[in-house]
């Protein structure tokens, strides 16, 4: 096989489109024994004890003891359909956020009104609205919150933020970096209202004229129906994806238990082979899990290197494809040959347009200075003429 062409070989068997379970389980058992095992060492020689907490944030004073847990997933290609980078969530058997102290801040689309009413209804279930601490809304978000002390204040307020899907998109540059480079990012929420005919969803047209800005104004579900949506994403795991091949998703803390943390990820890689990775498993070459400050442990690695089997080259396409790049090479060589001779032949002309050149200015100089002697051979015999003439001149008179 040639050296300059790098090729894959078609499997017999083809994949396995499916985790090891048992090699899940071992990975987060090793996993999770390493991850309590340092603990164990930082708690021994640190100063100043640390309380059990949520490790949710990035901050130096976050208690080491919830320590979270990353499922790291490498695709073939990149991701790149606009549909699939919007933020996601899918759903775990095991919430990442049990904590009964949860604080909850959502951000909701104008008027924030309209979900403060439907929190403090009646029928909203209490032990949810007890935890949801803060409801803002998108234009008063951007205008109270510019500095970066204003947003650094309001991440270390709450655990856990809950976006309106309609604006989500619209929080990445309100926001800022000291949300989007922790593990507090908003979830979306589907809290707004939807319209039903006969039980069945009303689509709506696009050639419909849309209302002023002052006129527009966000509608919101049902309490019951935005208390289950809630509720729902709090046992979700936040998918948010780059146009890239590597995504990183938190599946669990290290107080999770090995079996917890393999259903976790079991639940994670099927909905992102699913909803959020193009061509499903095909496109995925390799799955790793890894605590905050630990290795990478491989959990899954793809056979195949390509996505869909016209990718792979067979041998004797190879051996054509050599020949052709070959002579290719050839044909380069001998278009840069005759490069290389018009730049000598245009080198060598200018040489002689130098010279020639040159040549004329010598004879020229030669010329005028012939000129300048003659001119000073022929001033006395031009004196001697007019003094003849004068003479004669005047004999005449």
């Amino acid at each position: 096989m040639p050296s300059s062409t790098t090729l894959t070989t078609k499997v017999a068997t083809g994949s396995p489109y499916q985790l090891d379970n048992p090699q899940v389980v071992k990975a987060s058992t090793a996993l999770l024994r390493h991850i309590k095992s340092n603990q164990e060492e930082k708690e021994k020689t640190a100063t100043k004890k640390t309380l059990i907490g949520d490790n949710d944030s990035d901050d130096e004073d976050t208690p080491i003891n919830n320590e979270a847990v990353w499922l790291l997933l490498t695709t073939k290609k990149h991701v790149v359909d606009k549909n699939r980078l919007k933020p996601g969530k899918i759903v775990v058997p095991h919430s990442l956020h049990t904590s009964p102290s949860l604080s909850i801040c959502v951000i909701t689309a104008d008027p924030q009104r309209g979900f403060k009413d439907v929190v403090a209804d009646p029928a909203f279930p209490q032990e949810l609205s007890s935890r949801i601490e803060k409801v803002i809304g998108f234009s008063k978000l951007k205008a109270r919150y510019q500095s970066f002390e204003s947003r650094r204040q309001l991440f270390s307020e709450h655990d856990v933020f809950l976006a309106d899907d309609r604006i989500i998109t619209r929080l990445i540059p309100t926001l800022g970096k000291i949300f989007y480079k922790s593990s507090k990012r908003p979830i979306p929420i589907r809290i707004a209202e939807i319209e039903k005919v006969d039980g069945k969803r009303v689509k709506k047209d696009p050639k419909q004229k849309k209302p002023a800005k002052d006129e527009k104004k966000a509608s919101f579900a049902a309490p019951l129906i935005c208390a289950k949506e809630i509720e729902r994403t709090l046992h979700c795991a936040a998918v948010q994806l780059a146009p890239s091949t590597s995504s990183a998703i938190r599946v669990g803390s290290s107080n999770f238990t090995a079996e917890q943390l393999s259903e976790n990820i079991s639940a994670v890689v099927n909905g992102m082979a699913e909803k959020f990775i193009n061509k499903g498993w095909r496109n995925i070459k390799a799955i790793h899990v890894k605590g905050a400050n630990t290795m990478a442990l491989p959990i899954w690695l793809a056979n195949e290197l390509w996505v869909e089997d016209g990718d792979v080259v067979e041998e004797d396409q190879a051996a054509a494809i050599e020949e052709a790049s070959k002579a290719g090479k050839k044909r380069k060589s001998t278009g840069e040959e005759k490069l290389l001779e018009a730049k000598k032949t245009k080198k060598t002309k200018s040489a002689e347009d130098e010279d020639e050149a040159e040549a004329a200015a010598a004879r020229k100089d030669k010329l005028q200075k012939q000129k300048a002697k003659a001119l000073e051979d022929g001033e006395p015999i031009v004196a001697e003429a007019a003094k003849a003439g004068k003479k004669k001149r005047k004999s005449t008179s």
